[in-house]
């Protein structure tokens, strides 16, 4: 595991909202715990002969936000900048991992161009091992894809602008 991935791991429990996650695979043992102000993640890094290398904390800048509750609309109007207000955001309903295809050999479920009406599919979010299908709850055309495939997501996460005219 590579200093990326770990950096990728930690934005991701941090986004998360869960207070503590231990990974632990061949050579490398990861625990990240979140507090109120900071985050520390401690990596110990395994030798051949069982023996710990020293625990080294790493403390991050970024603030935990406390976790929001779930709420079953996916989709608000934005009113960030005047070129949006027109367009309707669909946002991510659940924590997890954006999938924008069903499978890495398929195409993209949607791309910016495309006319989609309410209940098509436009993306997979993977959370806990389950795939979720996330269904649009509008009809329109899709303006912009907010989101890069494979790309770790959280609540209420803005994930594609669609025109409803």
């Amino acid at each position: 595991m590579d200093l990326k991935e770990i950096q990728n791991l930690i934005k991701f429990v941090a986004k998360s909202g869960a207070s503590e996650v231990k990974l632990e695979m061949d050579d490398v043992k990861i625990t990240i715990k979140t507090g109120s102000e900071e985050k520390e993640t401690t990596i110990v890094q395994q030798i051949p002969m069982g023996a710990a290398v020293p625990q080294q904390p790493m403390v991050a800048a970024a603030p935990v936000a406390p976790a929001t509750p779930a709420a079953p609309a996916a989709t608000t109007p934005v009113a960030s900048t005047e070129d949006d207000s027109k367009y309707i955001t669909v946002k991510s309903p659940i924590i997890g991992t954006l999938y924008r295809k069903p499978s890495p050999d398929k195409p993209t479920f949607v791309e910016v161009g495309d006319t989609i009406k309410e209940g098509d599919v436009l993306c997979i979010i993977e959370a806990m091992k389950l795939f979720n299908e996330i269904e649009s709850e509008v009809s329109g055309k899709i303006v912009k894809v907010l989101v890069d495939d494979a790309s770790p997501v959280e609540f209420d996460q803005p994930l594609f602008l669609v025109d409803p005219s």
